[in-house]
Parts: structure tokens; C-alpha cells; sequence
């Protein structure tokens, strides 16, 4: 077993929190170690940025940090600290461009993660940061020290303080397995548990439309007013409206064991119009013909209703009409925490002052690992960023002033 005594800091984790520490700690002449399991540091984040690299929002402030919920509260001194705007100028002092997308989300030029983490990774060993792949961390040794399990074999390090920032618990091929609640509850650390955030949900559908459609989208379709897109898949449902919705509907699930929503299957249609075209003579018309030339319902949209009604409710219009208004699907289980894109849970604010573990004085905590959450438009990446930022500026004032650690 090597055992190092340092001087600096240990960052364990290189994904964006531990990184944007690593950064502000490397800035103030502090020697940074970045140690990760993977062979690579930023894993999610380049799978992440595949479809479009959302940096951020640009909606006002205020409307902003009201999306982490529960949690705006505790976030908002490390938001106010680096904020949207914040974060874009950030991203173009890497020599990045952005711009707004028609939907407030905001992106580099490109669209990828892959410039931006190169560039970033290239500042950051050009400031003196130190990356050590293939370290995956195990805890500490019974006098405290950190141990790795490394290609050298183990290996112990007492740095005079460490941040960690090894995400949740979703992805767990890139790298975030969440295998650190063990060991910090073992170290008397409060920790919420990690559930899926921003998640497809099971919906027992029939056989016979599973098969069918299983991969369709369903677009222009509203919940509870929200207009969005979602996805049938061969368990139940998933995609952006569903995303954005998926915290209610997992804690309803959570206290009730199931939640039905209801699907607006023509949000730009009103009740009384629906009515009037349900309302002519369908003739020799099948119910499927007549609703695809009425009301332009087909496809998935007619193997929900055939799912959500029976045959004698399928062949009364007004009743079609309700359904397609307020289609009920019940949802039973949130899908595994692997497949979500996010989770809620992990260390609770409270276990904290500022993002220092009050019972391992000299460890902080960032990014996903805090007991937050938020939907897909940006304010993930944003609170990664901001509560790594935080990070590092707690572990340089301890290393300045340690006798003041709470």
C-alpha cells in the first residue's frame, strides 16, 4: 500500500463540479489532484451534450432558481454566486460561442460538449491541475486517509482537504454508481436516498399496443396545460413533458403507489369544437376512419383510446371526446435510477456548512451528490457548475483559516 502526504487538494470526480473546483483552487496557486474510475474525466457530460450541449437557460432570474423546487432555497447563494449569465461568459472565455435556442435553452455554436471539455481540460493541466484516471475511490483507512484502488494497486493520500463530486447514481457506466452513500453514512453523513429524477414510468399497457407502439412519439400532446412531446415505449412513457413532471409523479407514486395523469391529446382543440365534429353522422365509417377525418386522430393516438376505453365507450362520441381531452393513464413505478437522467437525494443540506461536511471537516460536497433536483433545460449543468464553484471556494478559505472549521 503507497502512502502520499500532500499539501493540497484532492478533487475526486471529473465530471463539471469537480472540475469547476479544481479550477478555482488551481487558480489560487493551490496543487490540485483530479482522481477519477473512469479512463477518462467528463464521461456523462460528452454523452450529455450528444443531442445538443445545454449549457443553461436564459428565462428571467428569479423564474430560474423557482425551477429547483423544494431546494431553490439552498441553491440560491451558489446560483447568485455563479449565475446563468455567469456561466455563459464563462463558457465564451474558453473561446466557446453560444446562443439562445427558440426555447430559452442556451448552447454553444457547435453544439457538442467535446470543444468545450477539451479546451476546458487544456486550461485546466495548463494551470498545473494533476488528472489521475482509473482511481476509483474507496473511502477512508481507520486513521482517515483516502484510499484508491489504482493501477498501481492501493493507494493512500492525506491531502489537507478534498471535495467530492462523484454524482448520483444514474448512468452508472460512466461513472456515477452512487457507491459513495455507504461510506459517507458509515462516516455519519446524512444522506437522502437517491432516486430517479427525470425518468420514463411503467404504465402496464396491453400486449397488443406495446407491440404496436412501442417507439412512437406522441407530439403536441399537453398534461395539466403543459404542452410538450413524449415517448410510448415498450414499458409505459418517457420524453421532455414527462421529464419535466417526473418529480410529482414519483413521490405521488411513492405515497399512493401509482399515479394516473391525464393526456390532452389535442391541446389546441377545444371541448365544445371537439364536440361539434364528433357530433356529425359517421355513417359506414369504422370509429378510427371517422376520428382520423374529423378530428385527425390516428396512429398511437387511436391505440390509446382503444387502451384508456372499451368498445361501447369507443363508439360513443361523446365519451371519445372526453377521452381525448383527459385521456387517464395510470403510471406505477418510475423506471431503474440507471436509466433516469438525473436523481434526487444524496448528502442533505442540513449535514453541511456551506458545502463542508460538518462531520469530516475538510471534505466538501458538489453537484449531484447534494440532495437536490431539476428538469432538463439547463439548471442541472448550471447547479453542477455553481455548487462545484462554491466548493472550491470553501476549501481555499479552510486551507487559509482551518482552526474556523465548523
Amino acid at each position: 500500500m503507497e502512502s502520499n502526504q500532500q499539501q493540497g487538494v484532492a478533487v475526486i470526480g471529473g465530471g463539471p463540479a469537480g472540475l469547476m473546483a479544481a479550477e478555482v483552487l488551481a487558480a489560487a496557486g493551490v496543487r490540485v489532484d483530479v482522481y477519477d474510475a473512469m479512463p477518462s474525466v467528463g464521461r456523462k457530460f460528452l454523452l450529455a451534450g450528444r443531442g445538443g450541449m445545454n449549457i443553461t437557460h436564459s428565462e428571467p432570474y428569479q423564474q430560474f432558481v423557482a425551477r429547483y423546487g423544494s431546494r431553490a432555497g439552498a441553491l440560491r447563494p451558489m446560483l447568485d454566486a455563479f449565475t446563468p449569465d455567469d456561466l455563459r461568459a464563462w463558457v465564451h472565455r474558453l473561446g466557446i460561442d453560444t446562443f439562445v435556442g427558440t426555447s430559452g435553452r442556451v448552447f454553444p455554436t457547435e453544439m457538442k460538449a467535446a470543444p468545450m471539455l477539451r479546451a476546458w481540460l487544456h486550461r485546466l493541466r495548463e494551470s498545473g491541475v494533476h488528472f489521475h484516471q482509473r482511481h476509483r475511490w474507496l473511502g477512508w483507512s481507520a486513521d482517515g486517509a483516502l484510499r484508491f484502488a489504482a493501477p498501481q494497486g492501493e493507494l493512500t493520500l492525506r491531502p489537507a482537504a478534498t471535495v467530492l463530486a462523484l454524482g448520483g447514481a444514474s448512468w452508472a457506466r460512466l461513472g456515477s454508481d452512487g457507491a459513495w452513500q455507504s461510506l459517507l453514512a458509515a462516516r455519519g453523513v446524512e444522506v437522502a436516498p437517491l432516486v430517479p429524477a427525470n425518468c420514463g414510468f411503467d404504465a402496464r399497457w396491453s400486449e397488443h399496443f406495446a407491440s404496436r407502439y412501442a417507439g412512437q412519439p406522441l407530439t403536441t400532446v399537453a398534461i395539466g396545460g403543459r404542452k410538450g412531446q413524449m415517448m410510448i415505449t415498450a414499458t409505459g412513457v418517457e420524453g421532455s413533458l414527462i421529464y419535466a413532471l417526473s418529480a410529482h409523479i414519483r413521490d405521488r407514486i411513492a405515497a399512493h403507489g401509482s399515479a394516473t395523469i391525464e393526456l390532452d391529446l389535442l391541446p389546441d382543440w377545444t371541448p365544445q369544437r371537439l364536440r361539434q365534429e364528433l357530433a356529425h353522422p359517421r355513417g359506414a365509417r369504422s370509429m378510427s376512419s371517422f376520428l382520423q377525418s374529423r378530428v385527425h386522430i390516428k396512429g398511437v393516438k387511436t391505440g390509446l383510446l382503444h387502451e384508456a376505453l372499451d368498445k361501447e365507450a369507443f363508439h360513443d362520441p361523446e365519451r371519445v371526446a372526453a377521452a381525448l381531452k383527459a385521456l387517464p393513464v395510470t403510471l406505477h413505478a418510475p423506471r431503474p435510477i440507471d436509466e433516469a437522467i438525473s436523481c434526487a437525494g444524496g448528502v442533505r443540506f442540513e449535514a453541511l456548512a456551506g458545502t463542508m461536511l460538518k462531520a469530516l471537516p475538510g471534505t466538501f460536497v458538489a453537484g449531484e451528490m447534494l440532495d437536490w433536483e431539476a428538469p432538463t433545460g439547463g439548471y442541472l449543468l448550471t447547479a453542477c457548475f455553481a455548487s462545484g464553484l462554491a466548493a472550491g471556494r470553501d476549501a481555499l478559505r479552510y486551507l487559509m483559516h482551518p482552526a474556523d472549521a465548523a
